[in-house]
């Protein structure tokens, strides 16, 4: 029987609450709903992987419910790296629903493959010096064309943000976006979005750096729209990420992200 690998990384505080993230799912499932469905190769029976899925199983169980309208032979992997979660989550796996104990270095049988990773709440808690070594270790088990979307989320969800990382044929991670979400039931305060940014962006909302750049021009932008709220929040937050893009910032202005409260700003390494 082959050795079982320490989990690498921390326990997270494990909180969580119903649908909290809902929303990330549901953005994957109309940025990309090729990736949950493809059957091609390797991807036949690839995994989707929800790390750290906090101290019950239900992140877990409500993405498959999702991600199976579209594909119902999805393999599903919970990994948790605090033993008595995996435990309580056990009585709810099933032929194509796993729980595992597990870290960054994720706890995968010979043969499978991971399709798409969400890790939520999870890197929030780390030094920034840990941050890409984490991502390099989660790279080893993605396939190309792979995603992971990784960030942090307010408790019950209401905002988020989060990168999104494609594998590529190389074997690396190539940074696609930056994606910012609301439900608009919190308001639509540009700071507010600063509070949860991920790891790598957090500590750099300073003058010389992308991520101080951006925010400047989009509380500008947020400014100089506010006339728009007079017909509610949804077409502020659309009319002043319009204004932002007009700044020359690479921000998908489409109607379907941004009626829905999705902002995508298109990075790369050097906006990272």
């Amino acid at each position: 029987m082959p050795r079982v690998q320490k989990p690498e990384g921390q326990p997270t505080r494990g909180k969580t609450a119903s649908n909290r993230l809902r929303r990330a799912d549901n953005f994957l499932l109309l940025y990309e709903p090729s990736l949950l469905t493809r059957t091609d190769g390797r991807f036949a029976a690839s995994l989707f992987v929800d790390l750290g899925y906090g101290f019950d199983a239900r992140t877990t169980l409500e993405s498959a419910a999702r991600f199976r309208r579209v594909n119902p032979n999805l393999p599903i992997l919970g990994v948790e790296i605090d033993k008595e979660r995996v435990d309580a989550a056990l009585p709810f796996a099933d032929a194509r629903t796993h729980f595992r104990l597990g870290g960054f270095n994720l706890p995968m049988k010979a043969g499978e493959h991971v399709r798409l990773i969400r890790a939520f709440n999870v890197l929030r808690q780390y030094e920034e010096k840990d941050f890409t070594p984490a991502y390099e270790r989660l790279a080893e088990y993605v396939l190309p064309g792979g995603l992971m979307i990784e960030g942090t989320s307010t408790p019950f969800g209401q905002l988020w943000a989060a990168n999104l990382v494609r594998m590529t044929e190389a074997r690396a991670w190539s940074r696609e976006a930056l994606v910012f979400s609301t439900n608009f039931r919190l308001g639509f305060d540009v700071e507010d979005f600063q509070t949860i940014l991920p790891k790598n962006y957090i500590h750099r909302v300073v003058p010389g750096e992308p991520i101080h750049d951006f925010f400047e021009a989009w509380k500008r932008s947020a400014a100089e729209t506010a006339h728009a709220k007079t017909f509610g929040l949804r077409q502020w937050f659309i009319a002043a990420a319009e204004a932002l893009s007009a700044k020359g910032f690479k921000v998908d202005v489409k109607k379907k992200w941004l009626a829905k409260g999705y902002l995508i700003w298109k990075v790369d390494a050097a906006g990272c």
